[in-house]
């Protein structure tokens, strides 16, 4: 069987993590990278011993050894990216958030579905082990119907965390290239997608963003607190974001900590870590007839859900199936995502199926 060819577009802080699933397979490998600055993706091809470095994206698209691409690009670039790559008859596996737009979204599934391609959104936090044994709690009815979510993320300092390169985030805060803020449509995604995946669809959001000076003339999107009624009968959803810049955290990767409590007519799920550990509790926690019991769980770092997410998308590649965030999936994370925006910027409640 013929190995699986990837190449990798945009070789950024994240791109380290994007790789650890592709090593020791026989199936599937780095084949090519492609980034504008020439200098980082040899450098990068040289660490990863990666045969072909490319700069011009379209040279990618040509190459006949190269049978999926990974877009780790600024999120203005998803959608043509996207386009081009189907339409070249390559397979996709675009960062999250997926897009800016419905219509975007939109562009891409035809896209995806006329090339007869996969189109996969990567998001790692729902294939992270502790959301996946949560899950299966859930699914199990060790809490009865799920009736509450609620979500949390706080950033903070770790003194062996990455050191993030200025070009790395100065396009996160201009909304033309970024879609939206750094917490909210960026990470934010992350817990939006988790909250899909859990309850399924909003039928109204209504949300408060704040905004918090880092810099002259740059802001984050926080504090903030977001609203859900589920479509699921009497299913409500909390999420709040706050900037705690100055709270110490344990963290090998981005200092953000993200929590989540799924609460249940007889019992609650408690997922107590995604990328940073910060409280003492176990990752993850059911709470059910008056005792909270540890559930034990492997595969706890972050890295972790990065290398389930990529193996996720080559077993669909190679044995068939549908990705887990596949591209209507991923729209309607990316609709729950702009809806909270909508919403904070009108002043009134919307309901995602109805953001384009």
């Amino acid at each position: 069987m013929k190995k699986l060819g990837v190449a990798l577009i945009g070789c950024g802080r994240i791109s380290d993590l994007h790789v650890l699933g592709y090593q020791d397979r026989n199936d599937a490998g780095i084949a090519a990278i492609c980034d504008s600055n020439e200098k980082r993706a040899k450098q990068k091809a040289r660490e990863w011993v990666v045969p072909k470095v490319y700069k011009d994206y379209s040279e990618v698209l040509n190459d006949p050894e190269i049978d999926l691409v990974e877009l780790l690009v600024p999120h203005h670039l998803h959608c043509p990216m996207t386009v081009q790559a189907a339409q070249a008859g390559k397979h996709v596996s675009v960062q999250k958030p997926m897009c800016l737009s419905a219509a975007e979204a939109d562009e891409m599934i035809a896209a995806a579905d006329k090339a007869g391609v996969v189109l996969r959104v990567y998001e790692n936090f729902v294939h992270y082990e502790p959301a996946v044994k949560a899950k299966e709690l859930v699914d199990a009815g060790e809490i009865g119907k799920p009736i509450m979510l609620r979500m949390h993320i706080n950033t903070g300092q770790s003194p062996r965390g990455w050191k993030i390169p200025l070009d790395a985030w100065l396009w996160r805060f201009n909304e033309k290239k970024s879609g939206g803020g750094a917490l909210v449509f960026d990470h934010g995604y992350h817990l939006f997608s988790i909250a899909y995946h859990f309850m399924g669809q909003a039928e109204r959001v209504s949300a408060w963003i704040g905004k918090t000076s880092v810099a002259p003339g740059v802001f984050v999107d926080a504090p903030a607190t977001i609203m859900f009624q589920f479509k699921q009968k009497e299913t409500y959803g909390v999420f709040d974001i706050s900037h705690t810049p100055d709270i110490v955290m344990d963290s090998k990767y981005y200092s953000d900590d993200d929590r989540v409590e799924v609460i249940g007519e007889k019992g609650i799920v408690f997922i107590n870590r995604y990328t940073t550990r910060t409280i003492d509790l176990p990752e993850v926690a059911l709470f059910k007839g008056g005792k909270t019991i540890p559930v034990p769980v492997e595969n706890v770092e972050w890295e972790d859900s990065f290398i389930a997410a990529t193996r996720h998308l080559i077993d669909v590649l190679l044995h068939g199936g549908d990705p887990l965030l596949d591209g209507p999936t991923g729209k309607a994370v990316l609709q729950l995502t702009l809806a909270a925006q909508q919403s904070a910027r009108e002043g009134h409640e919307i309901k995602p199926d109805e953001v384009q």
